[in-house]
């Protein structure tokens, strides 16, 4: 592979990955392949991205069907600006080898496959892809949901520079380790811390799980804000009515910005009067305020141009 994959976050350190511009991955829905008329829909949604589904989401009977509905979807090239993946069955299934080699073929965004579980298991999707003919700029979303994921998950981030994404699976991690969905998600939380400091070590980008119940909107709403206060650069997504929310939730606040365009005016103003001191409401300012400034303005800048191109799709 020679071409540079797209980091999480600018600036962020990454084995192998000089950093790259921020990508908004607030919203990611998922959409069963074997429904074209979502995925019709899904043209005019307002996700970040779209995860359009051969695994989960489609039964056996369904799988030949789905897989050449989504590679048409995807070669047409109609979702816009909208970052598209295709989510392959998982390794040792009787559809994966057919589903990388057609997504391989058609070049989508990335790959998402479901339950990586080490470097190898990397390190086999990307052979598959190349084999495939798929271009450089056809990444590798890896889910995390098993324990041993969990344990292996920094070796998994930097095992290929293809892999740009790690995508949390919540759902099949709770019923390993046999733990219970409550509000707060605290059996869960130790799995996705480890995911979360593998992430930031590597510069990988990382997805918080699904929100299963689409009509408590209150209990999702939380859940965003968990995941935007751990750190999460956005969260996959089962229904159109979440997107909203989502957006809103993993998105700078308008005081954020604001600020963030102060703390970096003040100190490039101190830089320029030769000042190692800068304050801004009184509060000490340095370079790690700085660096959060200008990650804050980068990802505003890249939702608002994000806005832009959907609305002129």
């Amino acid at each position: 592979m020679t071409g540079t994959a797209a980091a999480g976050s600018p600036g962020s350190p990454s084995a192998g990955r000089p950093p790259a511009a921020y990508r908004p991955r607030r919203s990611v829905l998922y959409m069963p392949g074997a429904n074209e008329r979502a995925m019709e829909k899904a043209r005019n949604l307002p996700a970040d991205a779209l995860i359009l589904d051969l695994e989960d989401a489609v039964a056996p009977v369904a799988k030949e069907r789905a897989r050449e509905q989504v590679c048409a979807a995807v070669a047409d090239a109609a979702y816009g600006h909208r970052e598209v993946t295709v989510r392959v069955n998982a390794r040792g299934s009787s559809w994966h080898a057919d589903d990388l080699r057609a997504a391989g073929r058609v070049g989508p965004d990335a790959v998402v496959v479901p339950k990586v579980e080490s470097p190898s298991d990397v390190h086999a999707i990307e052979k598959g892809l190349e084999a495939a003919g798929a271009p450089d700029r056809t990444m590798i979303w890896a889910m995390v949901e098993t324990p041993g994921a969990i344990l292996r998950a920094q070796e998994i981030a930097q095992a290929s520079p293809r892999l740009t994404v790690l995508v949390m699976g919540t759902n099949d991690l709770a019923n390993e380790l046999r733990a219970e969905f409550v509000p707060g998600r605290a059996p869960l939380l130790t799995g996705l811390g480890l995911c979360l400091l593998a992430a930031r070590a590597s510069g990988t980008v990382i997805l918080d799980g699904v929100y299963n119940d689409i009509r408590d909107a209150d209990g999702f709403a939380a859940e965003c804000r968990q995941g935007r206060e751990m750190g999460f650069d956005g969260k996959t997504l089962i229904h159109p009515n979440q997107i909203e929310t989502c957006n809103r939730t993993f998105s700078p606040t308008e005081a954020q910005v604001a600020q963030a365009a102060e703390i970096v005016r003040v100190w490039e103003e101190a830089l320029r009067e030769g000042r190692g001191v800068a304050t801004v409401d009184g509060r000490l300012i340095e370079n790690l305020h700085v660096d959060n400034a200008r990650r804050i303005l980068a990802v505003s800048a890249a939702i608002a141009g994000l806005a832009d191109g959907q609305a002129a799709s």
